[in-house]
């Protein structure tokens, strides 16, 4: 893998064909099959440095494959990016004609201007791409009219939080592709996947297609061999090894709400900023982007980084302080 570097500029919006418009960085559409379609990325969790991951896929689904793509940000109340606040989704209003939605939230209790956006949206059948702790996407009271909300992930996602398998900041994750849908077409050109981030314990539904499986490494580098030893699985104590089976770690499945309207799902539980240095990765959810609009998936989808990328490494308090959301903007280069 080669090394990045991120440039965290404001003065760069304009050459990177980036905006900020009332609180969301969105990027223009240039050349490509995407043209016509708007892609939404929601960014709002306090450990994996969403803020800093997802605009660098939005900027590559814009710039290499002619998507508009917007990212929002959770924001403090003197407009800085802010993922510790979970009641604000700033930029909200791109989800009105968001084609597909991008999440990587963990326990929001956005208020009611933006939920209501986010319901609109997923009742009409958007699609979703979930990242990580998106398993885990909102958090409301009991008392809020939201509430359904809090098992989006189980119900919609496929998951909910079970558990960190893989010793969290120890044991690093290299993605297995699962033989039975080898073919699938999310998968197109994705060979060699690896993260810095655990395994999650996860059981997705029958009905969901498994794409890629979590093999627990002894360390956090690439080459480091798988771990051995026996654990037992939260949701019935039974002890196994802890890569035989390997848990999931990529999925898709179609969602159909009780209206008999279809999500197209897409999921995956590696997805920090710091796992976005993987090509393969970043290709997986290009593709399932694709895959989630009912679009030819690239044979090999252009996932090159414009610019320099160096994600600042996962860890609660880790965001970056008094940055506008303008500030995410990935910076330019060849």
């Amino acid at each position: 893998m080669k090394p990045y570097f991120l440039f965290l500029a404001a003065a760069s919006l304009t050459l990177s064909g980036a905006r900020a418009e009332e609180g969301a960085v969105t990027f223009e559409a240039k050349a490509g099959p995407g043209q016509g379609k708007h892609v939404v990325f929601l960014s709002g969790d306090e450990e994996y440095r969403g803020e800093e991951g997802l605009p660098v896929l939005a900027k590559i689904l814009s710039g290499k494959h002619g998507f508009k793509t917007s990212v929002c940000f959770a924001t403090g109340k003197d407009g800085t990016v802010d993922p510790n606040v979970n009641t604000t989704l700033s930029g909200s209003a791109a989800l009105d004609s968001a084609d597909a939605i991008v999440i990587l939230l963990r326990w929001r209790q956005w208020e009611d201007v933006a939920m209501a956006r986010f319901d609109k949206a997923f009742k009409a059948g958007k699609p979703v791409i979930a990242l990580r702790t998106s398993t885990h996407a909102f958090k409301f009271p009991d008392s809020s009219p939201w509430k359904s909300y809090n098992k989006f992930g189980k119900n919609v996602v496929g998951e909910d939080w079970v558990s960190h398998w893989g010793n969290h900041k120890v044991e690093a994750t290299r993605g297995v592709i699962e033989p039975s849908h080898a073919t699938h077409p999310v998968l197109r050109s994705v060979t060699d996947v690896f993260g810095d981030t655990d395994v999650y314990e996860a059981y997705p539904p029958a009905d969901a297609a498994i794409l890629l499986r979590g093999q627990v490494l002894k360390g956090m580098a690439p080459a480091d061999p798988p771990a051995v030893y026996s654990k037992k699985r939260a949701t019935d104590q039974v002890e196994q090894d802890v890569n035989t089976p390997m848990m999931p770690v990529a999925w898709v499945r179609d969602f159909k709400q009780e209206s008999g309207v279809t999500n197209k799902v897409f999921t995956t539980t590696m997805g920090s900023a710091t796992d976005f240095v993987s090509e393969d990765l970043r290709r997986l959810v290009v593709n399932g982007v694709y895959w989630s609009l009912g679009m030819e998936v690239p044979a090999k989808a252009d996932v090159g980084i414009s610019g320099t990328f160096t994600p600042s490494k996962y860890g609660f308090d880790g965001a970056k302080k008094g940055l506008k959301p303008a500030a995410f903007a990935p910076g330019t280069g060849k």
